[in-house]
C-alpha cells in the first residue's frame, strides 16, 4: 500500500501531461450532480457546454439546477445508467462526487464498500464504458479528506491516478479538507501517476468577514455538512454541540457577551465576556456566585448542564452565509428555503476549488 504522504504530487523531475479541450464545446455527464457546481464552474471558466447530463434524485437539487441551467438534461438514478439515452462516445467530461457517508469521520466508517459510498464503483463502470468509446475522456472525482488510506488507495487504483488534497480554507472562510482525482493534468513519478494540479493561492478570507451579523471566535468555519438542514433550536444544545462535537459552528450575538453561565444571583446567570475567565469548580452548585473572573486562569468546563442562553444569543449560518462559505453568490439559492439550501451546500463542492481545477483545461497542448 502506498504511503499516505505520497498522495500529493511530489516535487521531483517527471513527465507531465494535460488534456486538450475542443473549442467546439463539451458534452458532460455529471453523476451525483447535487446543486450543479460542476456546470457553474465550467461556465465561470468560460467553457462552452453543448449537452449537460445530470444524474440526481433529490427533488430540490434538480429544482435549483433547472432554475440556473434550464437546458440541463436530467437522467435520473445513477444505478440505472444503462437505460439512459446518451450518445456515450460523444462525452468529453465525466464528473463525480460519489457519496462520502461511509468514508467520512462524521459517519460510521463502513468504508468504500459501504451501502452509499460503494456507488463510487458505478461511476467507475460508467467511466470505463465511456473510455472504451473515447479514450481521451476527461474525469473529475471528489471525496472527503477523512477517508482512510486504504479507501483512498482503492479509489486511486480504480482511476489510475492518485489525488491532490486541497482545503477550501485557501479560497473561502470554511475549513473543508477534500481529495480530488482528475486526469486534467497529471504527473508520472517514480512510483505512480498523480494528479498535478497546484494548490490555489490563499485568499486569507476570515469567517468574521462573511457574516451578516454577529461574532465568532474562530477564523474559519468548521466544514458545513448536509446535517445543516436540521438545525437545533435550543440554545444550550447548540452550545453543547459546538463546544464538544466539532461538527458545527455557531455565531454569537456580539463580541462582548458570548457565554452565559448559571450562578446564584437575582438574574440567575452571569455573562462571560471574550477573554474573561469563569469559575466552574463546582458546576452544579446552586449557591455559587462571582463566576466571572478577570485575574485567574480559565477553568471553563464545557457541559450543557450549566449553560444558560437566551433566545438570540446563538445562531447558525444564514442561507446567504452558507452560500459564501462554498464560494457561491449570495442569491444563488434564493428559490430554496434556508434548510434545503443548507442540505445541498453542506453536501456539495466548493465552487472556487472546482473552478481552479477546471482552469487547467484551458491549456491547448500537453506540458513537456
Amino acid at each position: 500500500m502506498r504511503n499516505e504522504n505520497m498522495i500529493e504530487p511530489q516535487n521531483q523531475q517527471s513527465c507531465q501531461t494535460s488534456v486538450m479541450v475542443s473549442a467546439d464545446g463539451l458534452n458532460v455527464v455529471s453523476l451525483f450532480n447535487g446543486m450543479n457546481t460542476g456546470r457553474q464552474a465550467l461556465e465561470n471558466q468560460g467553457f462552452k457546454v453543448n449537452k449537460y447530463y445530470s444524474s440526481e434524485i433529490k427533488p430540490y437539487a434538480i429544482e435549483l439546477t433547472q432554475h440556473h441551467f434550464p437546458d440541463t438534461i436530467q437522467v435520473g438514478d445513477v444505478t440505472k445508467w444503462r437505460e439512459w439515452d446518451i450518445e456515450w462516445k460523444s462525452i468529453d467530461l465525466v464528473l463525480s462526487g460519489s457519496p462520502c457517508q461511509d468514508l467520512s469521520a462524521a459517519g460510521k466508517r463502513a468504508g468504500i464498500n459501504g451501502k452509499k459510498s460503494s456507488l463510487f464503483f458505478v461511476f467507475i463502470e460508467i467511466l470505463e464504458h465511456i473510455k472504451s468509446l473515447n479514450p481521451k475522456v476527461i474525469f473529475f472525482q471528489e471525496n472527503v479528506g477523512s477517508a482512510s488510506v486504504t479507501d483512498i488507495g482503492i479509489m486511486s487504483r480504480a482511476l489510475g491516478v492518485y489525488p491532490v488534497r486541497f482545503n477550501s480554507e485557501l479560497v473561502t472562510a470554511q475549513t473543508r479538507d477534500r481529495y480530488y482525482w482528475t486526469n486534467i493534468r497529471t504527473k508520472e513519478t517514480m512510483f505512480d501517476t498523480v494528479t498535478d494540479i497546484p494548490h490555489p493561492k490563499d485568499k486569507k478570507i476570515k469567517l468574521q468577514d462573511i457574516l451578516e451579523n454577529g461574532f465568532v471566535q474562530i477564523n474559519k468555519s468548521r466544514a458545513i455538512l448536509e446535517s445543516e438542514e436540521r438545525p437545533l433550536n435550543q440554545q444550550h444544545k447548540m452550545a453543547h454541540r459546538f463546544f464538544t462535537s466539532g461538527f458545527t459552528t455557531v455565531i454569537f450575538k456580539d463580541n462582548e457577551t458570548f457565554l452565559r453561565v448559571k450562578e446564584a444571583t437575582k438574574t440567575g446567570f452571569v455573562d462571560i465576556a471574550n477573554g474573561k475567565s469563569v469559575d466552574l469548580s463546582y458546576p452544579k452548585s446552586k449557591t455559587r456566585r462571582g463566576r466571572s473572573m478577570d485575574e485567574k486562569s480559565n477553568c471553563l468546563l464545557r457541559n450543557n448542564e450549566y449553560f444558560v442562553f437566551n433566545n438570540g444569543d446563538l445562531r447558525y449560518f444564514t442561507k446567504t452565509e452558507l452560500c459564501r462559505l462554498q464560494g457561491f453568490p449570495d442569491n444563488y439559492c434564493d428559490i430554496l428555503t434556508r434548510n434545503k439550501a443548507a442540505s445541498l451546500l453542506g453536501d456539495g463542492w466548493t465552487l472556487p476549488i472546482v473552478e481552479h481545477i477546471f482552469s487547467f483545461m484551458h491549456k491547448t497542448k500537453p506540458y513537456l
